[in-house]
């Protein structure tokens, strides 16, 4: 009997060794399995994650040269992608550039400052990210965050506090203009298309800069009423602008750039740089271009005012000047942001530093792309021809 208990015994002893030993295996097994996989990814908040620049030197920075200049001018959109780190550029103009804003917005308030109702919350929250995230993070030399009688933002240049959060839309934009050196526009999609795509319209903005468009008069409008007098952009651009606007996503950006020459240094002008071969009336172009010079069909009339505009033009008033243009969407609103700033450049500085015939060529090139009515849009039937032989001299 005794030997048959200690069978039995060593029976289970071996039995619980290899059910350990079985357990243990497996145990290992799905601790193997598990390191092997990946962790998974925890994806960071493209708002929040924006790249500090910590030893940057705003007056130690030069402006960028940003014209896109080209041999052949073609109407494109011509997007690059863009982290939402990079919509904003700082340089040794901004101590500058808030004097001028501000006088801008003091003067012309109707003209730079506008809100839709239905903008408001968008407003808002350009404010509270750009004010409470964007500047302080990106620009920490610049701007810091203090809580003095509740959280505020110190512009370290001008010595000014600015309150995080805003009630009044319009306090908000203006304290956008007055400590950024950057205009925003603001759409929403107020309309839909007969395929029922959205249509986005311009319900709010801040813009300090206009280069020769009254913003005011185009508050309300949908993308394409906004660049009816643009030549060719509906048949270029119309279709497949409404399609960007409407695919582009949160934390996603894109930057653009435009140029032109204007014949004089005026920062602020709601008028007068850009020209019209269209023989159609300012009505039926639209009472915003009231202040251009919009030609007449006649060749004979049309050509006597070009002579007349081209007896104005001096070199040393003439300028460069070139948009570095953003396009982002707000996350809680779902509002995108085209967003520019703007760059002028003397005739002579471009020509010392080697872009003369690069920019000659270029607005030689404006009448040999795609819409070679630029040429007039542009102007350049008045100022080509004295600023190309001033370029190659």
């Amino acid at each position: 009997m005794s030997s048959v208990l200690f069978a039995i015994f060593i029976f289970l002893l071996v039995a619980a060794s290899i059910y350990k030993i079985v357990v243990y295996r497996r145990s290992k097994d799905r601790s193997s399995q598990r390191a092997s996989q990946p962790l998974p990814i925890v994806e960071k908040d493209p708002y929040l994650d924006i790249e500090p620049l910590p030893n940057f030197d705003w007056k130690r920075t030069p402006p960028i040269r940003n014209a896109p200049l080209k041999p052949k001018y073609h109407l494109t959109m011509a997007v690059e992608k863009i982290t939402l780190s990079d919509i904003i550029d700082m340089d040794n103009t901004y101590a500058e550039r808030m004097q001028v804003r501000r006088q801008i917005i003091a003067e012309n308030t109707d003209a730079t400052i506008r809100c839709n109702k239905v903008c408001e919350p968008a407003v808002l929250e350009l404010h509270d990210w750009i004010i409470g995230t964007y500047l302080p993070q990106r620009f920490p030399t610049m701007y810091s965050l203090q809580n003095i009688n509740g959280p505020h933002l110190l512009n370290k240049v001008s010595n000014e506090h600015i309150s995080l959060h805003q009630t009044d839309p319009i306090q908000a934009l203006h304290n956008l203009g007055a400590h950024v050196d950057t205009d925003f526009l603001l759409l929403l999609p107020s309309s839909t298309a007969p395929d029922g795509s959205p249509l986005y319209h311009l319900e709010a903005f801040v813009c300090c800069f206009p280069s020769g468009f009254s913003l005011r008069k185009k508050i309300g409008l949908p993308l394409s009423a906004i660049h009816i007098p643009v030549p060719g952009y509906k048949a270029k651009l119309e279709k497949s602008m409404d399609r960007f606007f409407a695919r582009l996503e949160c934390g996603k950006a894109v930057e653009r750039a435009n140029w032109a020459i204007t014949t004089n240094s005026l920062l602020f002008s709601e008028g007068g740089n850009h020209l019209y071969d269209t023989g159609k009336t300012t009505e039926e172009v639209g009472d915003d271009y009231g202040k251009e010079e919009v030609m007449k069909q006649e060749k004979l009339d049309m050509q006597a005012q070009i002579d007349a505009q081209k007896a104005t033009v001096a070199i040393e008033n003439c300028r460069l000047r070139s948009e570095r243009q953003t396009l982002f969407r707000l996350p809680r609103s779902k509002a995108v942001v085209f967003s520019f700033k703007t760059y002028q450049y003397l005739l002579e500085d471009m020509k010392k530093e080697g872009y003369g015939e690069q920019l000659a060529e270029a607005i030689e090139g404006l009448s040999l792309g795609n819409v070679p009515e630029f040429q007039y849009y542009k102007r350049g039937v008045v100022w080509g021809e004295k600023v190309v032989e001033f370029l190659r001299s």
